[in-house]
């Protein structure tokens, strides 16, 4: 087909994002927890019963597609409000107008994009045209509503969760856009299946970034009298970044935290850092890294170095703060530590034991001198009687037993010789052995006959 160099002319006039906005409920990708058939959001949407709504998730997911599509449908005026550019006058100025339309039976959707970025003033601002009705609001913000719109605004308003879409949502995004003669449809565009799905991954769930990617992939590609050829380099140049095969929901996704946590348990800190960056350059959570190596702190170091747990735990919360890719650096200096710390899988092996009696044996009770007592019938029952305080004893010891009868002779924790276990280890062996002899002084007490 040939390549006509007027369409491209007039495509660059308008993004493709912008040309492929969805005009139905049917054509918005992704969000089938709200809009399938029979949902609530779609419900209210087909009965023109919208209240006023805060639209909470991630970039590029359709919030503000969905508050266009909501005004079509309903057919309501749309104003698209920046909390960016707009302040009180502005709002006033919007609401008196909202006000004069509804006097003509004209219902008006504001939407405000990144209402979190409104002071408590300017959110206020909204609230008596919420109230009586000028408006509907429709907000949309990617911070939790919770702790960023104002109680008040957000007791008025219904929020709804926007999820990040699915790779295959975002396949079938770029397929629409290559096929549809808003997007691509009228040029024959000749691009691997899988560099499309490579294209898909990398978006991240954002439709607005896969768009963009494939815009400029298309613009930049190989043109040529049969249509436009776009290979992976094309891509790369336009991403500028090397597409790497990495599906935050797929195998790979298992198989490389995999590899990353078995490296770290392995001491090979160089390989530990290969994998970490594989999986960030492949746009993981930083967060959920983070979570793996906390994890990975108790169950394969645990009191060999208590310290291992610190640090794992400042890593996720410098991610948490600054988030990437400056985060990219806090998760090195964990994954380096967890490397060369010593090795212990005492406490993931004595918590097994434990779960292992706590679901297939009996469910003893609790002995009697263990239970607290605050009542007059609880202490009539014996419960408390034969408690021993620790901190009476010169050892801070005693001999008291605190397991069920029938577990007397169970031993969970087995410490290792690694790191500070070592001492732990030594530790346990003293307090074993002082409690046995303090029993067997105890029983030969008892078999002295009394002078």
């Amino acid at each position: 087909m040939e390549v006509q160099t007027s369409l491209f002319e007039n495509t660059l006039a308008e993004p493709l994002p912008s040309r492929l906005r969805p005009k139905s409920l049917d054509e918005i990708a992704g969000q089938r927890h709200l809009l399938g058939e029979g949902c609530i959001l779609r419900k209210m949407i087909e009965e023109d019963v919208v209240p006023s709504l805060i639209f909470f998730g991630p970039p590029g997911v359709g919030k503000t597609t969905l508050a266009g599509v909501i005004a079509h449908v309903t057919k309501a005026r749309f104003i698209n409000f920046s909390a960016v550019n707009s302040g009180i006058k502005e709002i006033r100025e919007v609401m008196k107008n909202a006000k004069q339309a509804r006097m003509y039976g004209e219902k008006t959707i504001v939407f405000v994009d990144e209402i979190h970025r409104f002071n408590k003033a300017q959110q206020d601002a909204f609230l008596p045209f919420v109230e009586n009705g000028s408006i509907i609001l429709i907000g949309a913000t990617t911070e939790n509503p919770s702790f960023e719109v104002n109680s008040a605004l957000l007791s008025r308003c219904k929020v709804f969760m926007l999820k990040e879409l699915s790779n295959d949502e975002i396949l079938l995004l770029l397929h629409r856009a290559l096929t549809d003669k808003r997007g691509f449809g009228r040029i024959r565009i000749n691009i691997a299946e899988d560099l499309l799905s490579k294209l898909a991954i990398f978006s991240n769930g954002d439709a607005r970034k896969a768009l963009s990617i494939l815009e400029m992939a298309v613009l930049n590609g190989e043109h040529t009298q049969n249509g436009v050829i776009i290979s992976e380099k094309n891509v790369e140049q336009c991403t500028s970044r090397k597409l790497m095969l990495y599906d935050k929901n797929g195998e790979e996704h298992y198989n490389i935290i995999s590899a990353l946590h078995k490296s770290m348990r392995n001491s090979d800190p160089d390989t530990a850092i290969y994998w970490l960056a594989r999986m960030l350059e492949g746009g993981e959570d930083p967060l959920y890294i983070a979570r793996r190596i906390t994890r990975f702190a108790s169950e394969d170091i645990g009191l060999a170095d208590p310290r291992a747990l610190e640090i794992a735990v400042a890593a996720f919360q410098a991610c948490h703060f600054i988030g990437m890719p400056e985060c990219t650096v806090h998760l090195t200096e964990a994954v380096v530590y967890m490397s060369l710390a010593p090795k212990s899988n005492a406490l993931y092996m004595a918590y097994g034991l434990a779960k292992k009696d706590a679901q297939n044996l009996k469910a003893e009770p609790v002995p009697l001198w263990l239970r607290n007592a605050p009542t007059k019938l609880m202490k009539d029952l014996e419960y408390g009687k034969g408690y021993q305080y620790a901190h009476d004893s010169k050892e801070k010891l005693t001999t008291m037993n605190c397991l069920p009868e029938t577990l007397q002779d169970r031993t969970y924790y087995h410490p290792t010789q690694e790191g500070f276990e070592e001492r732990l280890a030594k530790r346990l062996a003293d307090i074993k052995e002082w409690k046995k002899q303090q029993r067997m002084e105890n029983e030969n007490k008892k078999m002295r006959p009394e002078i």
